[in-house]
């Protein structure tokens, strides 16, 4: 932990990203109020919109039935992730001509350590960026970048003025423009978070800057809030490394997919790019769990552990099993409203240790066979772009590219479009 006395973070981060990818690609969509959803459907809920629709007071999460009421004129897109991400990966290239990325924090959010004379360059690095933004990429792609001493006050510097904003916090000058903010303007201070602060008396940016690093570890009740405190004060906090703990899936149902006897289907399809994305990063799984959710019943969620593996054929197998179990349990349901499944307990092969009394299954030699299979399937489809083998039926489900969400933390890669 250390406190810089100049500017060494530029972050950026993309306005209504979706919604002003679809506007650089269409230019009819330009001048147009425009809300993204996941599923082309009316009762489907806006994930994003143009900030021409939030002027008209469209919010997300709204439906679009409801945001055509409110704003005739809308114009609605259902979301493309593989055009997304391929945007993504040109703007990162087109970052890295002017300054190295440091570290990617979502599809529409970067960040970049700046180093010796690019401290004292900052500005002028942050208006080339722009500029090459504009050119290279499109002029309705646009970054609000935000230059601070580290992370945070860079990421809070790129929210102050959006859209399209330049915000430089300069070490000396804080906690002055900090003070207009409200708290939840501070990442990491959700509406709950607040109430929290709220109950302590802390009711204002300025009450927070006030407090001890203590007192705020003492609020969050770990070391977070102190944590969120030296940075909001200037610090440089260096985290320890994270440790990959799951590879999973989930799926809002719709249409078809909402009967249990198809949502089977879903659960297999998620299953199996979870299992992908596992061998993709050379991890095994000791455990899957799923979850299943019907219409005004809590949600079920069952799990089963076995000696670590990474292949489809035992992971479905034991899905199914959990997934009956599950159905039992909400009493067979007639619809369901969603599902998940989640593999974990990771470890790396060559940290692996057979059990010699295990049952047949976790035997090396069979396993050792499955193993085989699945490098034979992957090989091919990551050859032909595509899944030209896999194991089971392979549901086509609405909105295409199941195991290719676009999460905060997570960009798919093109592997995830299969």
């Amino acid at each position: 932990m250390r406190k810089p006395n100049t500017i060494e973070s530029l972050y950026i981060d993309f306005d209504a990203f979706f919604a002003n990818v679809e506007k650089q690609l269409e230019p009819s969509l330009r001048s147009r109020p425009l809300g993204i959803t996941a599923l082309n459907s009316e009762h489907s809920a806006l994930i994003t919109r143009c900030y021409i629709a939030k002027a008209a007071g469209i919010k997300r999460g709204m439906r679009v039935k409801e945001a055509r009421a409110l704003c005739p004129d809308i114009a609605i897109r259902q979301a493309r992730p593989d055009v997304y991400v391929d945007i993504h990966n040109k703007i990162l290239a087109e970052i890295n001509r002017h300054v190295p990325v440091a570290k990617v924090w979502s599809i529409d959010e970067a960040e970049c350590r700046l180093m010796g004379s690019e401290r004292r360059r900052a500005s002028e690095i942050a208006i080339n960026i722009r500029s090459g933004l504009r050119q290279n990429i499109g002029p309705f792609i646009t970054p609000s970048i935000g230059l601070a001493p580290n992370q945070f006050l860079a990421k809070v510097a790129a929210e102050m003025e959006k859209p399209n904003g330049l915000v430089i916090l300069h070490p000396q000058d804080l906690p002055g423009p900090l003070l207009n903010l409200k708290l939840t303007d501070l990442p990491g201070i959700s509406s709950n978070m607040e109430k929290r602060l709220q109950a302590a008396h802390i009711k204002t940016v300025k009450a927070f800057w006030n407090i001890t690093a203590k007192h705020a570890r003492s609020i969050w009740n770990n070391v977070e809030g102190e944590r969120m405190w030296l940075q909001l004060h200037g610090y440089d906090v260096t985290r320890p490394p994270t440790k990959k703990r799951m590879f999973g899936h989930s799926r809002v149902l719709s249409g078809e997919f909402k009967n249990p006897r198809r949502t089977i289907d879903c659960l297999h399809l998620l299953t199996v790019k979870a299992a992908f994305r596992l061998r993709r990063a050379a991890f095994l799984a000791g455990a899957i769990s799923i979850s299943i959710r019907a219409p005004d019943q809590p949600r079920w969620w069952g799990e089963q552990r076995f000696s670590p593996v990474s292949d489809d054929f035992t992971f479905v197998r034991h899905m199914h099993r959990l997934y009956a179990e599950g159905l039992a349990a909400l009493g067979h349901p007639h619809t369901l409203k969603a599902t998940s499944v989640m593999l974990h307990q990771l470890t790396r092969r060559e940290d692996l240790a057979y059990d010699l009394f295990g049952s047949d299954h976790t035997r090396p030699n069979k396993q050792e066979n499955f193993d085989k299979v699945m490098s034979v399937v992957d090989q091919l489809n990551l050859k032909h772009g595509r899944a030209v083998l896999h194991v089971g039926a392979r549901a086509k489900l609405p909105g295409g590219y199941a195991g290719a969400k676009i999460a905060f933390g997570r960009v798919p890669d093109k592997e995830d479009f299969f």
